[in-house]
């Protein structure tokens, strides 16, 4: 494993704990087009979330902007990520409020709908402090 690989595993570890297993196990899964979770893991957590000049808070803002503009499915990865990094519930309307004005009410509500399903998942896991 190269040393770009491992800072964007250790940071993608870091956001979303338990996803993927410690160490060097391969996040290939021998389906098509199975190299996409490396390039991700290359271009995206090591080159961009590694990077000065924003800290991963603000870079969570960014992400779920553009995330929501899209209508991605990533934004059930990227929701969890930002409470995380330290948004809070109410910055996570926020930001559904305010892209809704720019990218239009559906995104705005697909956007709801799968931060609700994430909240409503995170709300029927234990606690991680007790």
């Amino acid at each position: 494993m190269n040393e770009v690989r491992s800072e964007g595993l250790e940071i993608f570890r870091d956001m979303l704990p338990g996803l993927l297993p410690d160490g060097e196990a391969s996040i290939r899964d021998g389906q098509f087009a199975e190299e996409l979770p490396e390039l991700v893991v290359d271009h995206v957590y090591a080159a961009l979330w590694a990077r000065p000049g924003l800290d991963r808070r603000s870079r969570s803002l960014v992400t779920l902007g553009a995330l929501i503009a899209l209508r991605a499915s990533e934004l059930e990865s990227h929701f969890p990520i930002a409470l995380r990094n330290g948004i809070t519930i109410e910055e996570l309307e926020e930001v559904v409020y305010h892209t809704a004005g720019y990218v239009g009410y559906p995104a705005a509500f697909s956007a709801r709908e799968v931060a609700r399903k994430v909240l409503r998942s995170q709300a029927t896991q234990p606690s991680s402090t007790g």
